[in-house]
């Protein structure tokens, strides 16, 4: 049906040393998942890495967001800031910290990008200085109006880049802090990394070359994944290349960690830092993050392209000349994003390689005309992207209703030196005066001057719509929610499918490995469901509106009076064991759901049917928070990581035979 209504969970984020191992697991449980082998020898093993090449970092995300987004803090949430402020870091003009990225041979710097004229069938080859022909990307579908990008990542700039950072940082006595998104960026941020990390630990790779091979070490899986593969070699071996790293680390620069109590470094694990969650943590923290002792410091974060780390440098100076935002005072910046039909470089997975040679890379039609061609080194990474019109025609509507529902001005984000930019600049100015804009506040600015005009607005309390592509809708949706609300969780995700419907998204998942972490070591569960508990509503709301159900619709309006009371009563997740916790949020959410069922005036059967159960739950309160509190302080077991098990998962997750009785006596009528 062209409206369905699709409640999608967060995404949790994996990576390939941390995915790998869920493929024998679920094999053993009986789901057709192919192995993933980093190194395939035989014709199998190369099959087996295709498939799973197919869908990594696209499984879910291509299949549901047939729509663009729509992101903004709800009213209630909002006031809820205002009213019972977070906590802001302090800000020194003195600050050191500050973004360091390349001025040149990085995507932005290279990029080139054409709209194509009529459809057409496609290929990307590499052609070596002696004219040998690679086909790196079998033939496919371009549509007329589709706009292609085509940019390489010069692996001699970056290795200059990273190594004259990281003598940077050591003089300036700031912390080395490198910020990706090997997550989703799953091709080409992974190599950024393993970069990042060989040379920081060039002594080390250059004097163990031999050891550090034959233990099949691959610089871009992390530092964790190094020592657990020297646990091959001989002691003797293994004990000098630890030794040899403590020692790299102690002559600095200092390492920003991600756990200093567990000495676990932020080259560790490619996935441990995300750079949408840590550089608004960074932000809110005075620009600071911790070392190794356990203490805060100046960083220098390094984000290697420029697209848009801008951004954050504009928001660090702004912090520095102005000091800490102010939760209770300050406007919002909602967002309305263009990543519908992977739009951008999310979608690129299947068409960003890592060079063998020297030559130029081509996108070439069946006629052999050349679209884009990019030259390139061994080693080079290049990436082709891809934004349809469809999307980008819907993207301009969606913004304008969007001005024109919430009176604010509309910003588009884009750069006319950047050259997928100036491609959609065309198509937004071809596009807005199809729209009835009279009395709107529509403008396009360059990303630094939007952050810079959004900066003053909030300060002054007013409200901001900006209008981006997939990449920064992702960044700025954590940086200024982080920075009003606290956290990205609490803002509202809707997505307007484009052939009707809805697509509500329950928040993001960066934040959930370190909350599964602490779950199983602790048996606490600080997750926070609030973004769930938002998109449920509108779900609601939305099904009872374009369905005429009535029931949906009282259901999604005490749904989101009772998730008001949730925050004005303080009963969302804390950080520590004995604290409440997600399950104990559950429960309260539940029981302020119940009464705000039972107590509406619209239908008095639903009335009835909930009043019981709300009188059960208040009157168990005592007893079922006590049993909830008992199930924390101790290790859990929940039979995997990405893939646990289900039983005890339930098991874990419903520890209190009261609360379960009283809901499963609801299911039950």
């Amino acid at each position: 049906r062209p409206e369905p209504n699709v409640t999608s969970p967060p995404l949790t984020p994996a990576c390939i040393p941390k995915a790998t191992p869920t493929s024998p697991k679920r094999q053993k449980r009986g789901r057709a998942r192919p192995d993933y082998p980093e190194e395939p020898a035989k014709e199998a093993e190369r099959e087996s890495k295709a498939r799973e090449d197919r869908v990594k970092g696209s499984a879910v995300n291509p299949v549901l967001r047939e729509g663009n987004s729509d992101r903004r803090a709800p009213r209630s949430v909002k006031s809820y800031a205002r009213k019972n402020p977070h906590s802001m870091g302090a800000w020194s003009s003195e600050s050191k910290s500050h973004v360091a990225s390349m001025d040149g041979g990085d995507f932005f710097g290279t990029e080139r990008s054409v709209t194509v004229g009529t459809a057409t069938e496609v290929r990307i080859l590499h052609v070596s200085v002696d004219g040998t022909e690679t086909e790196l990307k079998s033939a496919f579908p371009l549509q007329s109006g589709e706009v292609i990008d085509a940019a390489e990542m010069s692996r001699k700039a970056l290795r200059s880049f990273l190594s004259e950072q990281i003598s940077d940082a050591r003089s300036k006595g700031v912390l080395f802090s490198l910020h990706l998104k090997a997550t989703m960026m799953k091709v080409s941020d992974p190599i950024i990394f393993g970069h990042a990390l060989s040379t920081y630990f060039a002594p080390l790779f250059e004097e163990f070359s031999e050891e550090l091979k034959s233990a099949g070490v691959n610089p871009n899986n992390g530092l964790g994944d190094l020592y657990n593969k020297i646990e091959k070699l001989e002691a003797g071996a293994a004990n000098a290349i630890r030794a040899r790293i403590a020692e790299i680390i102690e002559q600095g620069p200092d390492l920003a960690m991600v756990n200093s109590d567990k000495g676990i470094t932020s080259f560790h694990v490619p996935s441990d830092i995300i750079i949408d969650a840590s550089m608004p943590a960074a932000i809110r923290a005075s620009g600071q993050m911790w070392d190794k002792n356990g203490e805060q410091r100046d960083m220098k974060a390094v984000i290697p392209d420029r697209s848009y780390a801008g951004v954050y440098q504009a928001t660090i100076e702004d912090c520095k000349k102005h000091g800490a935002f102010d939760p209770s005072t300050m406007g919002s910046v909602s967002n309305v994003g263009l990543m519908a039909q992977k739009a951008e470089e999310y979608g690129s997975h299947d068409k960003t390689f890592e060079i063998a040679g020297a030559g130029t890379v081509r996108v070439v039609t069946a006629d052999g005309s050349v679209l884009l061609e990019q030259p390139v080194e061994a080693g080079d990474i290049f990436r082709m992207c891809q934004v349809k019109d469809a999307p980008v025609r819907d993207w301009v509507k969606l913004a304008v209703r969007r001005a024109r529902e919430s009176g604010s001005p509309a910003v588009f984000w884009l750069d006319s030196h950047r050259a997928h930019d100036r491609e959609l600049i065309k198509k937004v100015e071809a596009y807005l005066p199809g729209h009835d804009t009279d009395g709107l506040e529509i403008a396009i600015m360059p990303p630094l001057e939007a952050t810079s005009y959004s900066l003053d607005r909030i300060r002054a309390g007013l409200d901001t719509i900006s209008v981006t592509g997939n990449v920064l809708r992702d960044y700025l949706t954590d940086l200024f929610p982080i920075m009003e609300l606290g956290t990205s969780a609490k803002m509202l995700s809707i997505v307007p499918l484009m052939n009707g419907g809805g697509l509500f998204e329950t928040g993001a998942g960066g934040s959930a490995p370190k909350h599964v972490q602490q779950l199983v070591e602790e048996g606490h569960l600080r997750w926070d469901s609030l973004g769930e508990f938002l998109a449920l509503s509108v779900s609601l709301d939305y099904l009872g509106k374009n369905f005429s159900n009535h029931r949906a619709g009282i259901l999604g309006s005490c749904l989101d009076a009772a998730t008001g009371l949730l925050l004005e009563r303080g009963k969302s997740p804390k950080r520590k064991v004995h604290q409440l916790d997600n399950r104990g949020s559950h429960f309260y959410l539940s029981m302020y759901w119940a009464r705000e069922l039972a107590e509406q005036k619209e239908d008095a059967e639903l009335a009835s049917l909930f009043a019981p159960v709300a009188e059960k739950l208040e009157a168990g309160e005592a007893a079922i928070v006590a049993e909830l509190d008992a199930a924390q302080g101790a290790p859990v077991d929940i039979g995997g990581y990405y893939l646990p098990d289900e039983k005890k998962a339930a098991s874990v997750m419903r520890p209190s035979r009261r609360f379960n009785g009283i809901i499963d006596g609801l299911l039950a009528v």
